[in-house]
């Protein structure tokens, strides 16, 4: 089964997504938290990252680079889910070495279908 976390520090958007990613078939694993979320994917591995960027220290560009500096997860697909819809946000996002971006309100079925194409 495929792991996914989703990196948020909103609990009900955490929740919200592991129903819907459930449905979906995924195993999910929520972090609240963005400064323990590296060593928590170092006992889950995932398959692929969900990242907020509007989160206290580290926030998701910051965390998307600790990703990409980790030797485990540097080829990890992640895709940011969040509110910033700026090109700057998306920019500084696809630098930090996002795979893909999707903004806040999504459409599962939109979310369902990114997520199936970043991991094929």
């Amino acid at each position: 089964m495929t792991k996914i976390m989703i990196v948020d520090d909103d609990s009900l958007v955490t929740a919200l997504l592991q129903k819907l990613l459930a449905i979906e078939g995924y195993d999910t694993t929520a972090v609240n938290d963005s400064s323990k979320a590296i060593e928590i994917a170092g006992s889950v591995k995932p398959d692929l990252f969900l990242l907020d960027l509007m989160m206290p220290q580290p926030d998701g560009f910051k965390l998307c680079r600790m990703l990409r500096q980790t030797l485990d997860f540097a080829k990890t697909p992640i895709i940011i889910v969040t509110a910033l819809d700026d090109s700057d946000s998306r920019a500084v996002a696809f630098g930090a070495g996002a795979n893909d971006y999707i903004t806040k309100p999504f459409h599962p079925d939109e979310l369902a279908e990114r997520i199936k194409e970043v991991l094929h």
